[in-house]
């Protein structure tokens, strides 16, 4: 493959993971404390696994920058500045350093079951901790009432998710080649 197919394919393998995570976005559950449980994490998980560090946080960062120009990509078919910097915000944010942290452990570490889980739980850690605390700062919540109304209802969902990319991220290892 020439430098300059490869730099398409890395552009188009961007914007597909862009795109997949405006689809996750959508398959929402609003909940009471306003941070709407989606599959957006998945997305972001898969976009590590497989784009690597620095294409998966791309593909984040496109998704973001579509957000902020108000492009209805996040949950509930919103968008724009005011969604992008509002409670919610932080855990949008969240999806590059998830996209980081996982993108870089999954390459560094064996891609077997447990180090992938392990990368993708501490990508959702990231994603979690600048979402909380840009939740606080916005809404004055305090850390107890931020836990309760944006993590603890989110465990369950967010570890079915994990267990899903690494089994998909395992298929895919299997018959796809190497995707960057």
């Amino acid at each position: 493959m020439t430098k300059e197919n490869q730099k398409v394919r890395r552009m188009v393998l961007c914007a597909l993971f862009a795109a997949l995570t405006a689809v996750c976005s959508q398959i929402a559950v609003p909940m009471p404390g306003g941070v709407p449980i989606n599959l957006a994490l998945f997305s972001v998980y898969m976009a590590g696994t497989l784009l690597g560090p620095v294409w998966g946080t791309a593909s984040q960062l496109v998704y973001v920058l579509l957000a902020a120009v108000g492009v209805p990509v996040l949950a509930e078919f919103s968008g724009g500045p005011a969604v992008l910097f509002g409670k919610t915000g932080g855990y949008v944010l969240g999806y590059l350093l998830a996209a980081l942290i996982v993108g870089g452990l999954s390459q560094k570490w064996e891609r077997n079951v447990p180090q992938l889980a392990i990368a993708m739980l501490l990508g959702c850690a990231g994603c979690y901790v600048l979402g909380t605390i840009w939740f606080m700062v916005i809404t004055g919540a305090s850390l107890a009432n931020a836990m309760v109304w944006c993590v603890l209802p989110f465990l369950p969902g967010d570890a079915v998710k994990i267990v899903l990319a690494v089994i998909l991220t395992r298929q895919l290892d299997r018959r796809l080649p190497k995707m960057m």
